[in-house]
Formats: structure tokens, sequence, C-alpha cells
């Protein structure tokens, strides 16, 4: 009987395993790789409900680990970000909703998730060559030995939102630096607003939607129609609608 289950756990880490075990870079079909950076609302704090338990196909979330880089993409899929807060808090982002979309459109690709978010933190704690950011950098050129880096999403914005009228310049850097380390000129960003249920994110949330004219090849999402938690963290059906949201946004800037 022993024996027989034994048989039966290895078939099972077999499958589990196969397809990314040997994921290598296919130079004529490379994978999409994307970068979700930001604060808690990207590292995910809403439940994760039945519907988000399911990895999804062909969609894999970079690991780190040199031995097994990529995993079938499962939440929460800020589980292995350098920089995130104890594992416990990490629960369903935008990501889930954002690559299921991400694959629908992009039939016959892999793509690839680098997730790298902390929660409570301000877009100073991002400048370039500070930690988050080295991060950031670091975990994305070691995923890029697979495929090809095609978009960044980006939420963060809580922390500085009393201080709305600082942060265009800040971004304006922060974007500006990312596409020059990758040595992408043009690589798509989008950023996306905050819940609108503090009446105090509203002068952010205006001045975040004037990112696509001060930098070009970026989008903003709106949280139109979101609901929290706790008037800051988005809840389940929130997540799922902004990940999909920011795929939509983004696939129209690579269209471009």
């Amino acid at each position: 009987m022993i024996k027989k289950i034994l048989i039966v756990l290895s078939v099972v880490l077999f499958y589990q395993c196969k397809g990314t075990k040997n994921i290598a870079k296919d130079q004529s079909n490379p994978m999409e790789i994307y970068l979700l950076i930001g604060q808690s609302n990207m590292a995910g704090r809403a439940a994760i409900e039945l519907q988000d338990k399911d990895s999804i196909s062909n969609v894999f979330l970079f690991t780190g680990n040199l031995e097994k880089p990529w995993e079938k993409a499962a939440n929460p899929l800020n589980k292995y970000s350098t920089v995130r807060k104890k594992m416990s808090m990490q629960k369903l982002g935008p990501g889930f909703g954002f690559s299921k979309e991400m694959a629908k459109a992009r039939q016959g690709k892999k793509i690839g998730l680098v997730v790298n978010a902390k929660g409570g933190t301000s877009i100073e704690e991002w400048k370039p060559n500070d930690t988050l950011y080295n991060e950031a950098i670091s975990q994305t050129k070691k995923a890029l030995k697979y495929g090809v880096l095609k978009g960044i999403i980006w939420h963060q914005g809580e922390a500085n939102s009393s201080k709305y009228n600082k942060y265009m310049p800040k971004i304006t850097i922060l974007i500006e630096s990312l596409r020059k380390d990758f040595n992408l000129p043009n690589l798509p960003f989008v950023a996306g607003q905050l819940s609108p249920d503090k009446p105090q994110r509203n002068n952010f949330n205006q001045m975040i939607l004037e990112l696509p004219n001060k930098v070009k090849h970026t989008a903003v999402v709106s949280s139109e129609n979101t609901t929290t938690i706790d008037s800051t963290h988005f809840d389940s059906v929130s997540q799922r609608l902004f990940g999909k949201k920011y795929a939509e946004a983004l696939l129209r800037l690579m269209e471009d």
C-alpha cells in the first residue's frame, strides 16, 4: 500500500513540475515577462477566494531560485518578493486577473511574472539605487535570461496621497530610470488610481491621470467601481477588475 502511495505521489510531482523545469529562452517565441511592483494593493491584501486558487495555463511566476526559477503562477503572487512583509499578509492582488487576461490576449505565448511589491512603502523608498528599486531590477534581470520584458504595472500612492503635488516628478524619474536600466526607452508602464473610499485621495487620483501627458508610453487605470475591505485595500472583486483593467491598458500600449 505504501509503495502504491509513493508511486502516485511521484506521478503527481512529475506533472506539477512538467512545463516549468525546462523553461529556457526560446529566441523564436520568447516568454513575455512583466514586472509588478508597488505597495500593499499590488502585494495583495484581498481574500484569495475559490476562483483565485487555480494556476493559469501558460502563466509562470519567477521564484528567484536558480534550481527552479519558474513555477506555475498561483496565489499569493507576491510570495517570492525579496522585499515583502510576512508571508501571512500576502493575499490577492491585481496580478492574477492581469495575467489571466494577458494569457487570453497573447495566445501561444508564455507569460512570466516578476512580482516584487512591499506594503506600506512610499515612492521615495522606490527611488533609483535604493533597496526596493535595486531588488526589482535584480530579480527582473535574472528572469530575463528566459524571455523579454514587455511591461511594468505599478500600484502605489496611498503613502503619498497627502503630498500628491510632489508625486509626478518622482514617478517620472522612476519610469525613466527603469527604462534606462532595462535599455527599453519605450517600455510600457501602467499605474493605477487609489481607492476613492477616502475623499482625501481624490486629488491624487486626479493628478495621476496626467501621467500619460507627462511621460510617453504610459497609462493609468481608473479605480471607478471598486470597493475596499478597509477604505484602503481593494476587495477580491475589485482586485480582479483592476487586474483586467491593467491588462487592457498594457495591451493598448503594446500596440502603439
